[in-house]
């Protein structure tokens, strides 16, 4: 199937309505006493049943088989997901240093999405349904005969090298480099390779789910539009074979044999779907007079908290855009934030840094780690002639999280972590000229 020939649904959290065979999804009720097409009736909850109409999440499903038609789960192996760690993280103990990684190679072996899973660091509890983890993965084979789903929380997964096909429980979704998607929590699925290798980033959120964030005093329009969203059409498996479920379930992996595949929901309809989102239809807000805004105006997805303004986790983006602010040092300025900041840079350059934050790196700036231009940067900004400057060929973004992440132990022994970031800064000069 080429990218060509993918098929979605626009709107953010829409009601949707999909079937992949005429006269599959039945009339007038949800669960008739024999579904269309001797399918099976299944509804699939996202949040509680009682939770408020503009909150609930669920989703009625005609499948080929209910999804109990499996073997019982047993531990998996060492091998499987050998790098994915879970909360506690509390492997070796958590620096207050700013940390920054190089790119994660791509293996040597056969290494799938799932086994290609590195947690760099997390926080909460997914029993306690608060708190993230923070992966990056490195994938050079498909998913064919294994399928994956996390019931501690959903995914959004950030490309950096390589389209994905994830297929899901609900349609098939292709993304690359420059787009997003998040698959809720629970949803079964299997990662298809478009080419060779595949490299990224992606945050499991544990908390309340992703939405669009309120706009406030910016009034109706701007940040990210509800209608450039898209969930897929339904297409289904009717695979028979030896295959097997890969579970995430309170921190470890389980898996559980099947005969057939589990991706063989034959229609649907409901708003507890799969996403993806192009990061480039993104409409920047930013100052037109001056001063470096906050980077709150980049966010594209908020998991909120019941803590009105602190969030589980932001999804924050730093894409082309002008900059046209007067008197003012244009890039990030130095600071301290009780929030803590995981970053990645998908393509181009970060301009807060002149060098070491390459494509596929990674840098995390804890709880009132300070944190702010390199020397060079600075010095360049702070001279620099301000006429209208558009930053463009970029897209750094931010996972932002309300606790501590917690680096893995892998995150502070691997050998892609740059042991001399801190250099960066010691560059910078007294230049107080006061008695």
């Amino acid at each position: 199937m080429s990218h060509e020939d993918l098929r979605y649904q626009s709107g953010f959290g829409n009601e949707f309505a999909t079937e992949a065979v005429p006269g599959a999804l039945p009339h007038g009720q949800n669960a008739p006493q024999k579904a269309p097409l001797r399918l099976y009736t299944e509804q699939f909850s996202g949040t509680p049943f009682t939770a408020p109409r503009a909150a609930n999440r669920r989703t009625w499903t005609y499948r080929i088989r209910p999804s109990v038609t499996h073997k019982p789960y047993e531990p998996a192996t060492a091998e499987t997901g050998k790098l994915m760690r879970s909360a506690p993280f509390n492997e070796v103990p958590t620096p207050p240093n700013q940390l920054r990684w190089n790119p994660v190679p791509i293996p040597d072996g056969r290494t799938d999405f799932i086994d290609g899973m590195i947690t760099m660091g997390g926080n909460g509890d997914p029993a306690l349904q608060t708190g993230v983890a923070i992966h990056v993965y490195a994938a050079n084979a498909s998913m064919e005969d294994r399928f994956f789903y996390n019931a501690d929380g959903e995914m959004l997964i950030v490309p950096q090298e390589g389209e994905l096909r994830f297929h899901t429980e609900l349609g098939i979704i292709g993304v690359a480099p420059g787009e997003i998607c998040v698959i809720p929590r629970g949803v079964k699925f299997r990662v298809v390779l478009a080419g060779n290798a595949a490299r990224g980033y992606l945050c499991e959120n544990y908390g309340l789910a992703f939405r669009l964030p309120e706009l406030g005093p910016i009034g109706a329009n701007g940040l990210a539009n509800s209608r450039d969203f898209l969930a897929p059409v339904a297409a289904f498996e009717d695979r028979e074979g030896a295959f097997h479920i890969v579970s995430k379930f309170l921190g470890r992996l389980w898996v559980a044999e099947i005969d057939h595949s589990p991706l063989d929901v034959v229609a649907w309809h409901g708003n507890y779907a799969p996403y993806k989102y192009d990061l480039k239809n993104f409409n920047c807000i930013n100052t037109v007079s001056f001063d470096h805004p906050d980077p709150s105006i980049y966010t594209v997805l908020t998991a909120p908290t019941t803590n009105p303004g602190t969030a589980n986790c932001d999804f924050v983006i730093f894409p082309p855009r002008w900059m046209v602010a007067e008197n003012t040092f244009r890039p990030p300025w130095f600071h301290r934030n009780m929030m803590n900041e995981f970053m990645g840079l998908i393509f181009g350059q970060y301009d807060a840094k002149a060098e070491g934050f390459v494509p596929g790196g990674a840098s995390l700036h804890n709880c009132m780690s300070g944190h702010g231009p390199d020397a060079e940067t600075w010095e360049r900004a702070s001279t620099a002639e301000l006429k209208p400057q558009y930053l463009g060929n970029t897209m750094a973004f931010m996972f932002e999280t309300q606790f501590v992440v917690r680096p893995t132990k892998f995150a502070l022994e691997t050998k892609i972590l740059q042991h001399e970031y801190y250099e960066c800064w010691q560059g910078l000069k007294k230049h107080f000229q006061g008695s």
